[in-house]
């Protein structure tokens, strides 16, 4: 799947759709009155565009999602690595960790996913 870059409002926008799917889009439009103090036309514009990125798709005015919340952020991340980190995933770990600690429950949970990623 080629890259989807979201502008802020759009990534906020979003968060809103995946918290509420599905939803109509006369609820979203509600929804975006409340939380952004849009008026019905933004909230169909910023949709489209979600839409037209692979986002979303709009059937009978009920809003679903193509891409879920954590397949996209999961995406956004392996893109990160990538072009920050030329794809090395120690190079962004050391990265992160420079000047920190970490709990060793966390450490646990590392290497538990380590372990389920070799299987």
């Amino acid at each position: 799947m080629s890259e989807i870059h979201l502008g802020v409002i759009e990534a906020r926008y979003a968060d809103l759709i995946w918290a509420h799917e599905p939803v109509t889009s006369s609820e979203l439009v509600k929804m975006t009155a409340i939380e952004f103090n849009w008026k019905r036309t933004t909230a169909h514009n910023v949709l489209r565009r979600l839409i037209s990125k692979g986002l979303f798709r709009n059937e009978n005015g009920v809003v679903t999602a193509v891409i879920s919340r954590d397949e996209f952020y999961s995406m956004q991340s392996r893109q990160y690595v990538e072009d920050t980190f030329s794809g090395s995933l120690p190079a962004f770990i050391a990265a992160f960790m420079q000047g920190s600690q970490i709990t060793a429950d966390e450490a646990d949970a590392i290497r538990k996913m380590i372990d389920n990623a070799q299987e």
